[in-house]
């Protein structure tokens, strides 16, 4: 039987999230295979951890291609982020909050480089007049991060449908960094 990695990622991700305590025996029934299976494909936790690091990353990086954020006004571009991110949220949650990827450099950098394009869309959208400037814009690239790993277990509890969650989150947010025309 062929074991779909990236369904064991997912299953590690939302498990690890809610509790980093949890093990590797646990990982492995949530994602329908053997604890000898699981170590076959990830040596140990540290692995699976690096594993997860390195396909967030990845993920992360396609989502952004493909929203084609240097496209169309700021909110549009957020907008298309926050669908294309939504996918990926269960691993993204564990990530942005996992110590160990402060850890390597090449992973933080990594992440670094993420970081700097949603801030320079976030930057590009209060040059343009569409979000507010009393607040930065490295803010508001981490309230993105803590709604998309929020709406990701909304989701996973079965709080939130799937189906709302982008447009919850993209209201939500553009809510609060929209610049008032009022004066």
């Amino acid at each position: 039987m062929a074991v779909d990695r990236e369904r064991v990622l997912k299953e590690a991700a939302a498990l690890l999230t809610r509790r980093a305590s949890t093990s590797m025996d646990e990982i492995a029934r949530a994602a329908g295979i053997s604890r000898a299976t699981l170590h076959r494909h990830f040596a140990g936790r540290d692995a699976l951890i690096r594993a997860l690091e390195e396909h967030g990353i990845a993920r992360f990086t396609q989502a952004m291609d493909t929203a084609r954020l240097d496209e169309g006004d700021a909110p549009a571009a957020l907008r298309r982020l926050i669908r294309e991110a939504e996918p990926v949220a269960a691993v993204l949650a564990f990530l942005f909050t996992e110590n160990q990827l402060f850890e390597d450099g090449e992973i933080n950098a990594g992440w670094a480089e993420l970081d700097a394009r949603i801030t320079a869309l976030f930057r590009r959208g209060q040059e343009d007049g569409d979000f507010r400037l009393d607040l930065s814009a490295a803010w508001f690239t981490e309230a993105f991060y803590g709604l998309i790993g929020a709406g990701a277990w909304a989701v996973h509890e079965g709080r939130v449908a799937r189906n709302d969650l982008t447009h919850s989150i993209a209201e939500l947010l553009l809510g609060g960094i929209r610049r008032s025309m009022e004066k």
